[in-house]
């Protein structure tokens, strides 16, 4: 097997049009494409991350919520790169989403701090 890199991530959304705004609007992720699954209810955004990851938001009628934030069995957190983490935070901040106080990564010695989406993924900033 030769994995070459991660292609993208799915995220599911309680709230597509809410979620749609925070990733595009705040986050300021490119939208690829848009479509509406009338058999399934459920629309699929796909989104580009800088550096070429892609994130698909989906909906669907009635999701169960996540079990528990951050240590549920499966994936934890979502980590964005930044270059400057205190100008990100303050853009987060003055869009009404709360960070959690900066911390260092005692491996890298690198700052970052977590955050969370509409529907309380937790996401993380991480200065590069």
């Amino acid at each position: 097997m030769n994995l070459t890199a991660v292609h993208h991530v799915a995220l599911i959304a309680s709230d597509y049009a809410r979620s749609k705004h925070f990733y595009t609007e705040i986050l300021g992720l490119t939208v690829l494409a848009e479509a509406y699954r009338a058999e399934r209810d459920s629309y699929k955004l796909d989104l580009l991350v800088p550096g070429g990851v892609q994130l698909e938001l989906f909906s669907f009628p009635s999701p169960p919520t996540r079990p528990t934030r951050p240590e549920a069995c499966g994936l934890r957190h979502l980590a964005f790169k930044v270059d400057e983490l205190d100008t990100a935070i303050a853009h987060l901040v003055q869009h009404g989403v709360e960070c959690e106080p900066v911390r260092v990564d005692e491996y890298t010695g690198k700052r970052f701090t977590f955050f969370a989406d509409p529907d309380g993924l937790p996401l993380e900033l991480y200065e590069a």
